[in-house]
């Protein structure tokens, strides 16, 4: 829960009630540190917490964040334990092996499970009243082991999902309609992966689908058109790994986005992974949706209409990722699901 603190406001003298917000980022590679700056430069928190198991590295880097705090809104910046992270209303969770080149996301899952399983107790010893976020891959075994591992409520255990690729898919379409990225409405939903999918009869631009839109575009199957464009969707973090060795910058914009939902409470919507409890028939499974993020984590997923295809899509990509889940231990004497 927000913090309540009484100040005076200095014109009235009268006695007001100011919300004082504190985050914890966990991890302070690539990916955490592209959070940390993002939201330290949109005012995100009061207080923002890191910590790393590389000391060193970690206290660098909050040397350098903490040299431009005259050039941004007063925000307390540390380097911190898990103890220190008491308190925070939102823990972001970055930590994790990172994903090689060649590499899917869904074999980082044996590695970053064992790290997960010391991780998450921890974590909720000190946090037990925290929104966790849930960025590290893959992201959606990750958002399902640590719903199982903390034992919270599965609103309050977010995944960041497929934001990433709903943006990518977004910034892509909007470039071949040469248009604002933000005025193309289009969702990528399933696992962040290789079985993720499009929703394309949602795809609207001024409440007009594509085709009406611009009848040159072509429909999913049309050589070089737009399945060539999901293509790009899909594939698109391979190839930043490939040249540049990992993603960061956009998916640190999205997760402080996500961020600014809950501590607002905005009830805006983002295709967070989220466990499924019978939505479309599928259960304890986490995967990608558009859902509904206010102050107290998931209050609601959006039932979009799919087509015959488009279920059966989505139906396999739970199917990958239940598998997986069931091949790793999470620590509670058996198998995850």
């Amino acid at each position: 829960m927000l913090k309540q603190q009484l100040f005076k406001n200095v014109i009235s003298g009268e006695s007001q009630r100011c919300y004082l917000s504190k985050g914890a980022i966990i991890g302070a590679g690539q990916v955490g540190m592209a959070c940390a700056y993002s939201m330290l430069i949109q005012n995100t928190f009061d207080e923002l917490v890191l910590t790393d198991i590389n000391k060193l590295k970690l206290e660098g880097e909050v040397m350098d964040l903490m040299h431009g705090l005259p050039f941004v809104e007063p925000t307390q910046v540390k380097a911190g334990t898990f103890e220190d992270c008491q308190g925070a209303d939102i823990v972001i969770i970055t930590a994790g092996a990172k994903q090689r080149p060649g590499e899917t996301r869904l074999d980082l899952v044996q590695r970053n499970a064992q790290i997960f399983q010391q991780l998450i107790p921890e974590l909720v010893q000190f946090c037990p009243d925290a929104i966790f976020v849930v960025v590290s891959n893959p992201v959606d075994i990750m958002t399902y082991l640590t719903l199982k591992l903390s034992g919270f409520p599965p609103a309050r255990v977010i995944g960041s999902g497929t934001i990433l690729d709903t943006a990518r898919f977004r910034a892509l379409l909007a470039q071949k309609l040469e248009l604002d990225p933000r005025n193309v409405h289009a969702y990528i939903i399933g696992e962040h992966g290789d079985s993720e999918l499009p929703i394309w009869n949602r795809v609207n631009v001024a409440g007009m689908n594509l085709r009406e839109l611009n009848p040159q575009c072509g429909l999913p199957g049309d050589p070089d058109q737009l399945d060539d464009l999901f293509q790009h969707v899909k594939n698109a973090g391979y190839e930043i790994i490939q040249r540049k060795g990992a993603t960061c910058y956009a998916i640190g914009l999205g997760v402080t986005q996500l961020v600014h939902a809950i501590l607002n409470g905005q009830n805006r919507i983002f295709t967070v992974s989220t466990y499924l409890d019978g939505q479309y028939g599928l259960k304890d499974v986490c995967l990608s949706l558009p859902s509904v993020l206010s102050n107290q984590g998931v209050v609601s997923t959006i039932n979009v209409a799919l087509s015959a295809i488009e279920l059966e899509q989505l139906q396999n990509s739970a199917n990958i990722l239940k598998k997986t889940a069931s091949q790793i231990q999470c620590g509670l004497g058996n198998h995850c699901s």
